[in-house]
């Protein structure tokens, strides 16, 4: 797949998959509107925890967008599994997580809330990563083997699923 028809397919899929599940439906469930008081608000305060929550929101869709553009420029496909990468995503913030992305949609929910104040979304959340680690490990990680065999194994034994490594993987 060419870069062109990639940068597409990436940006379609991304305002279907991510744009769903982290913008679609928590504002659905909350219709963007904040909870005042703030529920079980901690001493330090409201404000505070409204700062962190956007902080985790700003920093939840700058790791998306920079994983979606990952996957146009070195694997020359998409994250969609209808049009999968041609080459192993392993540049970029993947040296350090191998989900960047499932943890920046995850970091968005959460970060949401914080800072609208809603704790319905972080039973979202909950059920949401459920539903994520269940996809990754049944459908993407086999998927994986089988298309970039030793590659993606060697891979997935030096960079972890979920919590960032602290020294980016050199293959």
């Amino acid at each position: 797949m060419r870069r062109t028809p990639a940068a597409l397919g990436s940006t379609i899929f991304f305002a279907l998959a991510p744009g769903t599940v982290a913008g679609f439906v928590p504002w659905w469930i909350t219709r963007w509107e904040t909870a005042d008081p703030m529920p079980a608000a901690p001493s330090w305060g409201t404000v505070s925890l409204r700062l962190i929550g956007a902080s985790f929101v700003v920093a939840g869709v700058v790791v998306l967008v920079r994983a979606f553009v990952r996957f146009v420029v070195e694997g020359l496909g998409t994250p969609a599994p209808v049009a999968p990468p041609e080459r192993l995503v392993i540049g970029g913030l993947y040296r350090y997580v191998r989900n960047p992305m499932y943890v920046a949609v995850l970091a968005t929910i959460g970060g949401q809330a914080l800072l609208l104040g809603r704790p319905v979304l972080l039973l979202y959340g909950a059920v949401t990563a459920a539903a994520v680690v269940a996809f990754v490990h049944w459908y993407e990680e086999p998927s994986l083997r089988r298309r970039f065999g030793a590659d993606y194994e060697r891979y997935h034994a030096a960079v972890p699923g979920w919590w960032p490594r602290t020294r980016a993987y050199r293959p």
